[in-house]
């Protein structure tokens, strides 16, 4: 029998909690003392909790108390017999029985010597019952029609019909059989005993359900062992199950999938939870996965299959995914996140985090301590306990409970053996997922566990790679897995208990040192190598003390690791190593030297070369006629004794780093024709003076790092390199001339130097380069114009000329069509700046004391055309910069020197005293905020037209509140320099956005040093993205100092804001919000609407009502950022202007703020005055 629910039933977000597992309605004169007692006593007996009213109806009105026992029962039985139709009572339960229905409740009726199709029709007595009912309620016919749509809909259900063709007992048998099994169907699961932080991690996974829409949706829900999938997965069950016509839990798929038995035990329990029919049989796995398909494709079903391990799995149990009704959802726990890219319906994926630090301590301290709070004397323990488990609940839970009621002493005693031995309960559940690995995929596990945790992947992936362990895909399965995680910056982790339990296994392996295959506790390693105890079996060493410590080691102590490939160490050894195996494939020696005599070889398989700060002498060490194929990284960094790099013969070398190497004075030639080489760094190698030619053939280097370089020239061969995207020659402060063609006489240099792109007779240029780094190159002496011509740098993007000698950039920066970053501080005989091409984003001009004020201004009113708020001469880069803005927190900014501060920054709004602002607004598509889009330009004076029409408070912050489609926002920071006290100096700013009251990221930070002699405007612009945006969203911008104290009180904030006519919708927060109030008309211009909106927004606050009001198509904002003394009273002004300013009419959707520098106020505005 199919139990009927409404198949429209709408989520909700919370388990359904019931009173009664069944309500009986029946009428009472006919049934009470015969069918309908004879039912209850048999529910009764069997345990159900059932709701019967014994008491005699009085009147025609339904209590309350028992219309809200029907609302809190599970199942309704409807008990239709043949005077039911005559009662208002029963009809009224009846009607609030179906409106329960639609939410989701089950209902049974059960047809009493009456048939189905008299209560459908609506003839015989239930026909001659509702015609009274019409001439009873003449007045109120609406209650009879609801009443006769109720029947209708109750007698068209498919229930259980009574007649005299068995016996009562029989037929009460049935519908108990029925009951038992809906029962049990909506029983809910038991997930854990104490659901900390399940709720947030089940609604999170609703989210993702989608439970509103009608299509089919799976969702994958993935982690490691013990971090609580399948407590989530039943949390989930309990939360949404009673919105389907059937749904099913089957626990530990993986498990029972590996008997042929219990995969059909599994559909049979599939079948028969969903069809609510226990003698269901399925003969073979075939038979059960045709079955499923045809008996359940036109339900709509919840299904969730825990602890999947292969798509075998689904498939034996569901098919191929393609069969199911409209509205069903699949739930699919798994540790293996590739099964889930297998089924072939693009699931969603929810990858489930370890608890938080507040979540660890509160479910370990209800399993330890049966309780939130725990003794004082304890808490050392349980911090380490909470940091020893990371987050994983199976580890709190384990260990919680294993020490609760202990004594302080065991517990210190049970906290140094977990460090040491994990417990065999979290062990054997970790483990798991390690049993099902291949061989190869199970060596690579151990690497990383017990050598490789943190390491680069790209330099793992070329060791493993050499020990043909095929890492590029074996790396794949265990982050698919779940046993690893690829951290930012490509990075390898993996859970602390992981590795644990990972290192635990190679402890297994025996008991003798000497014969297991990895090493990396320090006491084992310093026990294993000074008793000289080495054999074939071991794989890796780690010799790492977390002290200064030293040790004596014969020279030839690895002579019997045959086959050891990776040797880490941080310990000085006394005695130069005579010999180092030839299977070795890593070596890495750190902080302390190592140093290996000259009958020492590197060996031929070695792959990585890590020997920063030791007494390494390449010429010793590199053996000339040795060829080194494999050998791909070296890193020497604060090598002393290298004076020269040699031929170190290894054509498939793709690292070299020789930074700090202060005494190297010569690179071999041979270095120009490593053709693989990728990256190339000679940083603060300040004694070497010449680079190598470059082979035509060297296309593939991608970094050149040349900072703090001793190098006075660079060869025109440098052009080979045209695969180079970055050139970084920061403070080579020898570095006379860029490109110089070879055997010259110093006087020919010079002027071949001038036009070297032109005649080399290689590329022209430099096809790649995206990022070229002058700073602190003051010596260079050719002029820009030679050498600074588009055709040169094709696809240049950024340009870094901070601290050199230019006076001019010369007008061919106007055709690098892809510039966007150009950074110029502190080049102090810089006079003059052209136009810049229309991709620019961020000029950087901090400290250019003598750029002259056309610079500045011109440089201004671009960045107005750019941002779309002045007309643009190039209309087209406008419009397709509007798609490019970027995200609020990435660099996009302009600073400068100025001495106006142009006309499109006029503006009538809102003022605050304090060190923040919120506000607001919408939606356009600018880059995001917090990127690196800026203009800074040093100011001498704030221009007449930089005048101020706003609302004033004394306080902290000014708040406004618009719509959910904000977008663009501007922040324009001024920065007094001159006459400035010196202690307000030597400090950094930055720039924190808050949405809806939470900080989302920093949009700007910037040192403001000593020795300025002009004040500074910083502009940062960007798009802001606001997470499940609502009608009212408020963001806060807010400018705090790092640096020598300041007192706050000296710091004022002045804002002010225009807003563009349009239909107020939206009601301020509080009282304490500064409204923009308009009047929903389009901006035309006219005076009479700025005159009504002057006289509306720029009463005085006390005068003002509370309005609704929106920040429409666009608003600016402006703080002013002041450093005074506090006066003794709050300073107001009435605002007399309203809209004027050039290109106010144009200016499209975009909102911003600005932070002017702190002059004096009747500088800007003589009726403005402090008090």
């Amino acid at each position: 029998m199919v139990f009927l629910t409404n198949k429209g039933a709408s989520s909700s977000s919370s388990t359904l909690q019931c009173n009664y597992d069944v309500f009986l309605s029946f009428r009472g004169e006919d049934t009470r003392n015969n069918f309908t007692g004879h039912l209850y006593k048999a529910l009764h007996d069997q345990g159900f909790d059932t709701f019967i009213d014994n008491d005699l109806q009085k009147g025609e009105e339904i209590s309350m108390e028992l219309l809200k026992t029907i609302e809190l029962s599970t199942i309704s039985i409807v008990v239709f017999s043949k005077n039911f139709a005559s009662s208002t009572w029963c009809l009224k339960e009846l009607v609030k029985i179906f409106e329960c229905r639609s939410n989701g409740q089950q209902v049974l009726p059960i047809f009493y010597k009456v048939d189905p199709s008299e209560i459908r029709k609506q003839d015989g007595e239930y026909g001659i019952a509702l015609a009274k009912h019409e001439e009873k309620f003449k007045d109120d016919i609406e209650k009879v029609q609801t009443w006769r749509k109720t029947l209708t809909e109750a007698a068209n259900l498919s229930g259980f019909h009574y007649n005299d063709g068995c016996t009562e007992f029989e037929f009460i048998q049935r519908v108990l059989k029925e009951i038992s099994s809906t029962i049990s169907n909506h029983e809910p699961l038991f997930g854990a005993k104490h659901p900390v932080g399940i709720d947030i991690r089940a609604e999170a996974i609703e989210l993702l359900l989608d439970m509103e829409s009608n299509d089919v949706c799976m969702v994958g829900i993935c982690g490691l062992g013990g971090i609580g999938k399948t407590t989530i997965s039943k949390a989930v069950y309990n939360r949404i199950a009673h919105h389907f016509e059937g749904s099913c839990f089957l626990e530990n798929v993986r498990e029972r999938s590996k008997i042929s038995g219990d995969i059909i035990q599994l559909q049979e329990k599939l079948l028969s939870k969903i069809l609510r029919d226990s003698d269901l049989k399925v003969h073979n796995v075939s038979e059960g996965i045709n079955l499923i398909k045809k008996r359940l494709r036109n339900k709509k079903v919840l299904l969730i299959l825990d602890d999947v391990e292969d798509s075998k799995e689904v498939e034996n149990l569901l098919g191929e995914c393609n069969w199911f009704a409209s509205g069903s959802r699949v739930i699919i726990t798994t540790r293996d996140k590739h099964v889930l890219t297998t089924l072939g319906r693009d699931p969603r994926i929810y990858n489930v985090t370890k608890l938080n630090q507040s979540e660890a301590l509160e479910l370990f301290n209800q399993h330890a301590f049966q309780a939130s709070k725990y003794e004082e004397d304890y808490s050392e323990f349980v911090e380490q306990i909470i940091c020893y488990a990371n987050g994983l609940p199976l580890a709190l839970k384990i260990i919680g409970s294993d020490l609760c009621g202990k004594k302080i002493h065991e517990w210190k005693s049970a906290l140094e053996k977990y460090k040491n031995i994990p417990h065999k309960d979290i062990q054997e559940i970790l483990k798991i997922s390690y049993d099902g690995l291949e061989e190869t995929e199970k060596n690579i596990f151990l690497d990383i566990a017990c050598f490789f945790k943190g390491c680069n992947m790209g330099e793992v992936v070329n060791i493993l790679g050499s020990c043909d362990l095929y890492p590029d895909y074996g790396i794949g399965k265990l982050i698919d897995k779940c046993l690893i995680t690829l951290e930012s910056y490509g990075h390898l982790s993996m859970h602390d208990l992981l590795q644990q339990m990972g290192r635990e296994i190679v402890q297994q392996e025996s008991e003798e040192l000497e014969q297991r295959s990895r090493i990396w506790r320090y006491k084992d390693a310093h026990k294993l190598l000074t008793g000289n105890m080495g054999s074939n079996k071991i794989r890796g060493i780690m010799l790492c003390s977390p002290k200064p410590a030293k040790i004596a080691l014969k020279a030839n102590v690895f002579k019997r690791m045959k086959n050891l490939k990776f040797l880490i160490g941080n310990v000085p050894i006394g005695e130069e190593l005579e010999y180092l195996p030839d299977e070795l494939r890593f070596l890495e020696w750190h902080e302390y030297p190592l140093s290996l005599s000259s009958k020492c070889c590197l060996p031929r398989q070695l792959v990585l070369l890590k020997m920063s700060e030791s007494n390494i002498i390449l010429e010793n060490v590199f053996k000339q006629g040795f060829q080194y194929e494999n050998l791909k990284m070296i890193r020497l960094r604060s090598c002393e004794f290298i004076t020269k790099l040699p031929d170190l013969c290894c054509p498939n070398l793709e690292e070299l780093d020789l930074s700090f190497c202060k005494n190297l004075i010569e690179v071999h030639k041979s270095i120009g024709f490593l053709e693989k080489l990728k990256y190339f760094s000679l940083c603060s190698c300040s004694r070497l003076e010449k680079f190598p030619d470059i082979h035509q053939e060297m296309n593939s280097l991608k970094v050149l790092n040349l900072i703090g370089c001793g190098i006075r020239e660079l060869p025109s061969s440098l052009l080979y390199l045209t695969g180079l995207p970055w050139l970084t020659l920061l403070g080579c402060g020898k570095l006379t001339n860029l490109l110089v063609r070879t055997n010259k006489s110093e006087m020919q240099e010079e002027i071949v130097a001038c036009n070297s792109f032109n005649n080399f007779l290689g590329p022209t240029g430099f096809l790649c380069l995206t990022h070229l780094q002058l700073s602190q190159c003051p010596r260079i002496k050719v002029e820009l114009d030679s050498w600074m011509q588009p055709d040169y740098f094709p696809v240049l993007e950024s340009l870094c000329l901070s601290e050199t000698g230019i006076v001019t950039i010369p007008e061919s920066i106007s055709r690098f069509t892809r510039l966007q970053k150009l950074y110029i501080n502190d080049c102090k005989k810089l006079r003059e700046i052209p136009r810049l091409p229309q991709s620019i984003r961020i000029v950087d001009a901090w400290n250019c004391d003598w750029l002259d004020t056309q610079s500045s201004s011109r440089l201004w009113n671009q960045f107005g055309e750019i941002l779309g708020i002045l007309p643009n001469t190039v209309a087209k880069a406008a419009t397709s910069f509007d798609s490019e803005w970027p995200q609020i927190g990435e660099d996009h900014h302009l600073i400068l020197p100025v001495t106006e501060i142009p006309k499109w920054f006029k503006f009538n709004h809102h003022q605050s005293v304090g060190n923040s602002i919120s506000l607001t607004s919408f939606d356009s598509k600018w880059p995001q905020i917090g990127e690196d889009h800026h203009l800074i330009l040093p100011v001498t004076e704030i221009p007449k037209w930089f005048k101020f029409n706003h609302h004033q408070s004394v306080r902290n912050s000014i708040s406004f509140l618009v719509g959910p489609k904000f977008s663009k926002l501007v922040v324009c920071i001024a920065f007094p320099s001159k006459d400035v006290d010196n202690d307000l100096k030597n400090c950094q700013w930055t720039v924190h956005i808050f949405i809806n009251g939470k900080d989302q990221k920093v949009i700007g930070s910037m040192w403001w040093a000593n020795g300025n002699n002009y004040d500074h405007v910083w502009l940062i612009y960007g798009k802001v993205n606001i997470s499940n945006p609502s009608e009212k969203n408020r963001i806060e911008v807010q400018v705090t100092k790092h640096g020598p104290a300041i007192s706050l009180d000296r710091m004022r904030i002045y804002a002010e804001c225009i807003c563009c006519p349009q239909k107020p919708n939206i009601s301020p927060a509080s009282s304490m919000d500064q409204c923009a109030f308009n009047d929903g008309e389009e901006d035309s211009g006219r005076v009479g609407i700025r005159r009504r909106l002057r006289r509306r927004n720029h009463r005085p606050t006390h005068a003002r009502r509370s309005q609704k009001h929106y920040l429409s198509r666009f608003g600016w904002l402006r703080i002013r950022y002041r450093l005074w003394k506090p006066s003794s009273k709050p300073w107001r002004q009435r605002i007399t202007n309203g809209f004027h300013g050039q290109g106010s009419s144009l200016i499209p959707n975009t909102f911003s703020m600005m932070i002017p520098r702190p002059i004096l106020l009747h500088q800007l505005n003589p009726n403005l005055k402090r008090r």
